[in-house]
């Protein structure tokens, strides 16, 4: 499937005078009788003789025993996420690796007593982590389920899974955190998130320094293990075998720009980065495949000078950490470092997606509100952002896992170039 951005300013300027949207008309048209039916719906749902009577009637019952559970999960969720958490953190899964054990040998390994070891195997194995087995002699033995086998392939899961203790802190108390824009824990973490418009010149690098080299190597590490699944959806998603001289704002340690170089050898490539992420990228990139290929610039992108003449500039994970006038003053900013007809390329999880579920507005949308800046947005949102930064054609190029990574294109006007 191959999407191509037009040369044309004004993507309506073909459209016959009176031209209306006719699944719009369609959605208005069929708008109250989708209201009556949730009104309607709601009704009855709310009511509890209704749902005494569903779980009773054979045919609405397992309509009933689903909802019911649904509603519970979201209850104990936060319980299935500890049970997660300690398993990453006892080393569970990776005892699990090899073959499947016995409950002592498991206690033994996690320096739990039975008791316990049998309380988190059981949660786990209700959440589909491992898997019990009958043995012959009666003792059961504990295996990797599917979705434990899965995570120990996802390293960015298990960065993230540890690094979550700051994330539960802040969300014991919801409605603070909603209240009070931050939270106390992730943002004192990452203080070099602080909102661009409360700092200017050298004022915003020293804020900024000031989060240290350790956080900042930690943050780093912690995008670096996520980062190898978003560049291989962005790779597979887009042909940017055209793009000669390609920067990559707020690259980190260049997880992104070595996977690009392994698709596109003859590609110049360029990383701009914190002073301190730089120093970090600078340290391990000659220890990496292609690494030697890339030059890494320092600043920070929202005042210093980013450097010009480029193609293509990639934003990865960078856009739903800032504010909507940031992204639109970076953007603008990047724009004018652009070859003509240069591209910029936003990939980061976006809002709105059916086939994401809940992560972008659930996770997201309160992970960064603890940070103290950003959201997570939709396509069309961030295509909005790019217009008011003087970029066009902003459209959407397709991934095969929305839930980690979904892209948006723009260019300067009146150019044509081709995505796969």
């Amino acid at each position: 499937m191959s999407s191509t951005m037009e040369t044309a300013d004004d993507p309506g300027a073909d459209r016959p005078s009176g031209w209306a949207d006719p699944i719009g008309e369609i959605r208005r048209f069929f708008r109250p009788a989708r209201e009556r039916w949730r009104a309607y719906r709601n009704r009855k749902l709310a009511d509890g003789a209704f749902q005494a009577r569903a779980t009773r009637f054979p045919l609405t019952r397992p309509f009933a025993q689903e909802a019911s559970r649904r509603l519970f999960d979201l209850c104990a969720g936060f319980v299935y996420s500890q049970v997660l958490s300690a398993g990453v953190q006892l080393g569970l899964y990776e005892a699990l690796r090899d073959r499947p054990l016995r409950l002592s040998e498991i206690a033994g390994r996690l320096e739990l007593d039975e008791e316990a070891a049998r309380v988190l195997l059981r949660a786990s194995a209700s959440l589909d982590l491992i898997e019990i087995e009958e043995g012959l002699d009666k003792e059961a033995t504990y295996a990797l389920g599917a979705l434990g086998a899965a995570l120990l392939a996802n390293p960015g899961a298990l960065a993230m899974i540890r690094h979550h203790d700051a994330l539960y802190a802040d969300l014991a108390d919801p409605v603070a955190l909603l209240k009070g824009g931050k939270g106390a824990r992730l943002s004192r973490l990452w203080p070099y998130a602080a909102r661009p418009k409360t700092r200017k010149g050298k004022a915003a690098n020293d804020a900024k320094a000031s989060a240290g080299d350790a956080d900042m190597a930690a943050y780093t590490d912690l995008m670096e293990a996520s980062q190898d699944i978003v560049a291989r959806e962005v790779l597979a998603a887009t042909d940017l075998s055209w793009a000669r001289r390609v920067l990559d704002v707020g690259g980190g340690s260049g997880r992104f720009l070595t996977a690009f170089a392994s698709h596109h050898p003859d590609a110049e490539l360029h990383l701009f980065d914190l002073p301190a992420v730089a120093a970090v990228a600078r340290q391990r990139l000659p220890g990496t495949r292609n690494g030697r290929r890339i030059t890494v610039h320092e600043g920070d992108f929202f005042t210093d000078p980013l450097p010009e003449g480029y193609d293509l500039a990639t934003l990865v994970r960078i856009v739903h950490d800032h504010d909507d006038e940031a992204v639109v003053a970076l953007l603008t900013r990047i724009r004018e470092g652009l070859r003509p007809g240069g591209v910029v390329m936003i990939a980061e999880p976006m809002s709105g997606d059916r086939h994401s579920g809940p992560v972008a507005d659930a996770y997201f949308g309160f992970y960064l509100r603890a940070m103290g800046s950003g959201r997570p947005r939709t396509p069309d949102e961030i295509a909005a952002l790019m217009k008011r930064a003087g970029l066009s054609r902003a459209r959407e190029i397709p991934t095969a896992l929305p839930v980690a990574t979904k892209i948006v294109v723009a260019e300067i006007p009146r150019r044509s170039v081709a995505f796969t």
